[in-house]
């Protein structure tokens, strides 16, 4: 299958840090298979790759990202470019274009500099996540990026002798520190769809045998729509926030990749995006946005070599991009 071929060759190239030599090598490899597919190839001032058949009609762009987290797996990112080739090379209608975004790991800097517009966009992707799995279908259809809040907590305590501190007499902000984590969990499984997370801690004076005076943790919050996202933020009380809104997709797009679900005989599936996108960007930019995931094997487990989806189930998603990218170049 010459998707997982071209997914080798990619891999082969190894880590693909934005903007590093590697995604460079990245980038000049897809080039090549666009020019090889009859495309016109050209950089923006973003960086972005772009092959477009040649000639006018509706602006309908697909693509994804070739650079990668360290220790990457093989098919985030890269598997919506390599897919979104052929479907554009089966279909061969002027005004469609895969497109491929610079360094979308570390903030998708290359669609937020991305200066042109298309009439529409769809990203093919795995998943990311065991969602797909688990409900025993292969495809699905993103209704929306979450939204996201970040920032920190502080807990204030009083450091102390651990060993003459009588246990009723403490004030240890590493305690307090804790029961927030466990608020935020429970705050989150009781908003349907919502997530919050502490990966970080910084905790002083930082001895083993003193009490903990002072502790920062980090937060990350993410839900599908702003309602859900205002429940969250106001339960986290998150210290100088950082907010990004939900993206929601376009019902025009996810109509079209319904309708190839329902034509292909496979489950119609919907559901949020948990993880960033390209697409999240542009649908921010006020561009027709869609996704389309398929399903992720091995748990459903992402940013790791582990990273898998079948033959079986890129063939499909293929046909079902190839269809759906049809009728947007076609306007419906």
């Amino acid at each position: 299958m010459r998707i997982l071929e071209r997914l080798e060759q990619l891999a082969a190239i190894g880590d693909r840090i934005g903007y590093s030599p590697e995604e460079d090598r990245a980038h000049e490899l897809a080039a090549g298979w666009f020019r090889e597919a009859g495309l016109e190839v050209e950089v923006d001032a973003g960086g972005n790759l772009i092959g477009r058949i040649p000639g006018g009609g509706r602006q309908v762009w697909t693509g994804s990202h070739l650079d990668t987290v360290p220790g990457a797996g093989r098919f985030d990112g890269t598997l919506g470019v390599v897919a979104g080739l052929e479907a554009v090379e089966r279909l061969g209608v002027p005004g469609l274009a895969v497109v491929v975004f610079r360094d979308e790991e570390r903030g998708c800097a290359g669609s937020r500099a991305c200066i042109a517009r298309p009439d529409a966009y769809v990203e093919l992707h795995i998943e990311q996540g065991p969602t797909l799995l688990r409900a025993g279908a292969p495809l699905g259809v993103v209704t929306a990026i979450v939204g996201y809040v970040r920032g920190r907590r502080t807990f204030t305590g009083s450091p102390g002798h651990a060993g003459t501190t009588p246990m009723d007499r403490r004030e240890d902000a590493l305690v307090a520190a804790a029961e927030f984590v466990l608020h935020a969990r429970d705050m989150a499984r009781g908003i349907e769809g919502a997530v919050a997370t502490v990966g970080q801690l910084s905790v002083e004076p930082g001895g083993t045998n003193v009490i903990p005076g002072r502790v920062v943790v980090s937060v990350d919050g993410r839900a599908p729509d702003a309602a859900r996202l205002d429940r969250l933020a106001d339960a986290l009380a998150i210290e100088e926030p950082i907010r990004t809104e939900p993206a929601p997709m376009s019902e025009e797009i996810r109509a079209a990749l319904r309708a190839e679900l329902e034509r292909l005989d496979v489950p119609v599936l919907e559901l949020p995006s948990g993880a960033g996108h390209d697409a999240g960007i542009l649908a921010a930019a006020g561009v027709p946005s869609g996704m389309l995931f398929v399903r992720s094997l091995n748990g459903g487990v992402s940013h790791n070599p582990a990273e898998l989806s079948s033959a079986e189930d890129i063939e499909l998603a293929v046909d079902a991009l190839t269809g759906a990218l049809g009728s947007l170049a076609a306007g419906l």
